[in-house]
């Protein structure tokens, strides 16, 4: 119970943080914009704790996979002053990235910090740590693309693909504060490259129609641009299904094999 209980807790703090600081970067580039958040919110389901601020509302809700910024105009337009729908497609397209954007310069940070703090063979200095976390992060980022192109090209299949559920029991079995804080790092990253795929309702989906405004000097309809999110949210959570279906299948077969 003790350790079903740390493991809850490591896989929610990993989880929740990185997704705060994708949130973050949302809320703070669009501030920057002149944007009006209207609610930032850690979390979904029932409201545990809010804040009123002078123009947007702090939330903490029950369920903390997740979190949220709701911005005035975002998903319907408004004529409102600081709404998301007026600003400059160069302003939407940076909030839009802001959040996956934080997350690959946060495990950059972090990669940098093990350097110094664990050497790695490297040399302890600055310039040596600094080349150190770039060439993971670059190396992830490949490598991540990598798997896509062998994905679509039919050289690798879905059930190589790690799912939620993979990835919390790889966080649960991280041994030690090295282990968790790498982990992080990689959780970071994937979030982060993740989200700037050109798929409807990601953050890479947003700006791909963005740029198709950009091109045709205006936006789709909002029938149409909504159809087309929920069709990309659709194929996530089929895919998605799929993967943890696949992830139990296979962990079944392992087990069928070692009662053989």
């Amino acid at each position: 119970m003790f350790t079903f209980l740390i493991s809850a807790i490591k896989i929610i703090f990993l989880l929740g943080f990185l997704i705060l600081i994708h949130e973050t970067g949302h809320f703070v580039v669009a501030k920057l914009c002149k944007v009006r958040v209207n609610e930032f919110a850690i979390g979904f389901g029932p409201t545990i704790w809010k804040k009123q601020g002078k123009e947007t509302k702090y939330a903490l809700r029950l369920i903390p996979l997740g979190g949220f910024i709701s911005m005035e105009g975002e998903e319907e337009l408004s004529d409102k002053e600081g709404s998301f729908s007026k600003a400059s497609i160069p302003k939407r397209v940076a909030i839009v990235a802001a959040g996956a954007i934080v997350n690959i310069i946060f495990a950059l940070i972090v990669y940098f910090i093990l350097a110094t703090s664990y050497n790695f063979q490297v040399t302890n200095n600055w310039s040596s740590a600094l080349t150190f976390a770039g060439e993971k992060t670059g190396t992830f980022i490949t490598s991540t693309f990598e798997g896509l192109k062998q994905l679509f090209t039919g050289k690798s299949g879905l059930d190589q693909m790690m799912g939620p559920v993979g990835i919390s029991e790889v966080v649960a079995k991280t041994n030690g504060m090295f282990e968790f804080i790498n982990m992080i790092a990689i959780v970071s990253l994937s979030l982060g490259v993740t989200n700037l795929l050109p798929i409807p309702a990601l953050d890479g989906g947003k700006i791909l129609l963005l740029i198709i405004e950009a091109i045709r000097k205006k936006p789709l309809s909002q029938r149409i641009e909504i159809n087309i999110q929920l069709l990309g949210f659709s194929f996530i959570i089929i895919l998605a299904l799929f993967v943890i279906y696949n992830h139990r299948s296979n962990i079944n077969r392992l087990l069928e094999g070692k009662e053989n």
